[in-house]
């Protein structure tokens, strides 16, 4: 009985852990067509580049001081949900709640 209860316990403290690697791992995968639209949406809107100290990349929270913009709805359903700024020719996509880089767009 014990050895069953622990087995139980066991595995519910994998499957928790699991769940909440794939919430901070979180990356979503954006077509080329997509990313042509939106690296054309931030030229033609003239949208100002941001100058960030810290290396971008996928993952890494953002620091409060670095302004975001909502992403626009004609993004896309699975895009529009996410905030951006641009910085050094790059859209990078951020999870607003949490400030997490989910996608970088070169």
């Amino acid at each position: 009985m014990k050895r069953s209860i622990l087995g139980l316990v066991t595995a519910t403290a994998l499957v928790a852990s699991s769940a909440a690697f794939a919430q901070t791992s979180t990356q979503i995968t954006i077509g080329q067509p997509e990313r042509t639209k939106i690296k054309e949406y931030v030229v033609k809107e003239k949208v100002k580049p941001v100058t960030i100290k810290e290396k971008v990349t996928v993952g890494a929270t953002l620091p409060a001081d670095v302004e975001i913009r909502t992403a626009p709805a004609d993004w896309g359903a699975s895009v529009s949900k996410y905030s951006y700024f641009y910085t050094d020719n790059h859209v990078v996509l951020v999870e607003p709640s949490s400030r997490k880089i989910v996608q970088i767009i070169e």
